[in-house]
């Protein structure tokens, strides 16, 4: 059995439930703009193509002795950035939007997967990790921008818009300090597991990271607004 087509194709079907999840959702916005909706569906289908190139061979090529799979960083390099951008909405829901901040993030995680797709690439083991330090740098700036100037833009917002965001931006983070150990322990990297475990530790996380995060921030959004307009019922029934 070929585990890491299985492993893919599962991917896809689960990146195509989201989507359609999200799609539904936007139904009923509940006060969320619909441009929310559209980042969140978008990056499950983006994904799933790109996964679905893989559970049929595409997307990969061997390199020094090792496959890399450049689909992957194709799908990195579209989403990724995207979910810092709904991060960045939530953390300025109620504010004017940071554009020169937003962008600043998604162009620093741009490097960080291009740096990553580099040392992938690399024929020599020190060229490789050089790339990846590289990638992890910029990747901790990535992680100092949104722990520190685009938290900081949640507070005076109320409690319920920073503790949506501090919950958020803690399983963001949670989960994306998991891809660069996840690579470093893989064929890439150390090879401490083989292929068919880095292919599903690259499944696992995706989903995680893009429909797990992507339905806590759009439910938590919703039910904010939900609690918004409850209160705003309440006060005019009290008069």
């Amino acid at each position: 059995m070929d585990w890491q087509a299985t492993f893919h194709w599962v991917y896809v079907i689960a990146m195509a439930i989201g989507a359609l999840y999200f799609i539904s959702l936007s139904h009923n916005p509940r006060g969320v703009p619909k441009y929310e909706y559209l980042v969140a569906t978008f990056i499950p289908i983006w994904s799933g193509l790109a996964y679905m190139a893989m559970a049929m061979g595409q997307g990969k090529v061997e390199v020094a002795g090792q496959i890399t799979h450049y689909a992957r960083y194709i799908d990195w390099l579209v989403t990724t950035p995207l979910l810092l951008l709904a991060l960045s909405w939530t953390a300025m829901h109620h504010v004017a939007k940071d554009s020169t901040l937003i962008a600043t993030l998604m162009s620093v995680q741009v490097i960080v997967i291009g740096s990553g797709l580099m040392a992938d690439l690399s024929t020599t083991e020190e060229t490789r990790f050089l790339w990846y330090t590289c990638g992890v740098v910029a990747f901790l700036v990535v992680l100092w921008g949104i722990w520190v100037p685009l938290r900081a833009k949640t507070r005076g917002q109320g409690i319920e818009i920073s503790s949506l965001y501090d919950k958020l931006v803690a399983y963001f983070t949670l989960f994306w300090i998991s891809y660069p150990i996840a690579w470093l322990i893989g064929p890439s990297g150390l090879g401490w597991v083989n292929q068919t475990v880095e292919t599903f530790l690259f499944c696992l996380l995706p989903f995680f990271s893009k429909v797990g995060f992507s339905y806590l921030d759009l439910n938590g959004l919703r039910r904010l607004n939900r609690t918004k307009v409850s209160a705003a019922n309440l006060a005019r029934s009290s008069y």
